[in-house]
């Protein structure tokens, strides 16, 4: 679609910066109570790529309130396990099937379907996003907050609002206008992405993590109505080149897999990427708070970026809301005290993954697979990880 036509008004309650799962969440929320907003985003619609994949339980439980949860079921697959191996050993196999929630499973669907299931319930919902309006500035004063944006054609507008959500990603022009830091840092290695069509031997009801002195590997389904044998790959390389080819993917898969029939016949799509893993120092600066990747980045291990940006955005959404209706400004603290506890304890959770899976002499990776074998025959310990993969400690 192009992008609306129609002028952003003068004003508005909520600014919403950037129309990514988080924003859209977000978005939802305000649109049910009834609160004004505007959602902008400096993408034309259609321009996203399919990115993030996984969808765990505790995010489903959460757009199951909002009345979506099983759309977007329906249009991914149900994934009951996770499992580990190096070469063709099976080290460990994580069971979702026990976990208590509606949804014992991981769902793989890629993020632009996510995106297109979110942003028709917002307009179910009367809401709409506006495209393309690239955001330069928001500054915060005493009785609301300016944002500065250039539209399609090059010309630039401002809109006044009690409040701005920074849901527009890692580099936050938001978080930036805020002054808020962005602690952290960023992994030595370079990741490649891509979506292929392939010959695989693992079944396609679990995402498999392959470990190797090469690096690491994660190979999961993806739903393949219209592409048959449809795979998402993640695999960890000292330089990844710009846009991975076939023959770059099916050299990982050949080195790092686990042997057999693996032909790589087509690319869908691919990126290569760095990983940071940083957390905001806050979440709220006076009247601008931050949501999703703006507010937290860390390593793919385990797929939880997307679902801790979509759990922010529906626990922000309606604490403005309350707000918005008079309850005292100091109800949006709790934002920042209940949020950024979680996104500490997902980086912390996925850097010891990355560090793990990513270690290279071979005395550690002996070690490493001793543990995991050992520890991988214990149930509690193959329940603990499951809860705490599908997030559902988030409640």
């Amino acid at each position: 679609m192009n992008a609306i036509p129609n002028p952003l008004p003068p004003t508005t309650s909520v600014v919403i910066v950037g129309a990514g799962p988080a924003g859209l969440t977000a978005a939802i929320t305000l649109a049910d109570a009834g609160v004004d907003f505007v959602l902008l985003d400096r993408l034309t619609e259609g321009a996203n790529t399919s990115r993030a994949a996984v969808v765990h339980a505790r995010t489903l439980e959460v757009l199951e309130q909002l009345g979506i949860a099983e759309e977007l079921v329906s249009t991914g697959i149900v994934v009951p396990r996770f499992t580990v191996h190096d070469g063709g050993r099976t080290l460990a196999t994580i069971q979702f099937g026990g976990l208590p929630t509606h949804y014992p499973y991981t769902l793989m669907t890629p993020q632009d379907t996510t995106e297109a299931v979110l942003l028709k319930r917002l307009r179910k919902a009367g809401g709409e996003v506006h495209r393309p309006y690239a955001v330069s500035r928001a500054f915060d004063e005493t009785d609301g907050v300016t944002v500065e944006y250039t539209d399609a054609a090059g010309a630039q507008g401002s809109i006044r609002a009690d409040y701005v959500i920074g849901a527009d990603g890692m580099h936050s022009i938001v978080r930036e206008a805020a002054g808020i830091g962005f602690t952290g840092a960023t992994y030595a290695e370079s990741f490649v992405l891509a979506d292929v069509r392939m010959d695989w031997p693992i079944a396609r009801d679990e995402v498999a993590l392959h470990l190797s002195p090469e690096g690491v590997t994660v190979v999961a389904p993806l739903p393949d109505d219209h592409e048959p044998n449809r795979y998402r790959v993640v695999a960890t390389l000292e330089t990844a080149p710009e846009r991975p080819t076939v023959e770059d993917i099916q050299a990982i898969l050949d080195t790092r897999g686990p042997g057999g029939q693996v032909k790589v016949r087509e690319v869908l799509w691919s990126s290569r990427f760095r990983v940071h893993h940083r957390v905001a120092d806050h979440y709220r600066a006076g009247r601008i708070l931050l949501a999703g990747d703006a507010a937290h980045v860390h390593s793919p291990a385990g797929g939880q970026g997307m679902n801790t940006g979509i759990q922010d955005a529906a626990a922000l959404g309606p604490l403005l809301t309350r707000v918005l209706a008079g309850e005292p400004d100091t109800l949006l603290d709790s934002y920042e005290a209940t949020r950024r506890p979680v996104a500490l304890s997902v980086v912390s959770f996925t850097d010891r993954m990355t560090k793990m899976a990513t270690v290279r002499p071979r005395p550690a990776r002996l070690l490493r697979n001793l543990t995991l074998s050992t520890l991988g025959r214990i149930p509690a310990f193959r329940y603990r990880l499951a809860f705490q993969l599908a997030e559902l400690a988030n409640r």
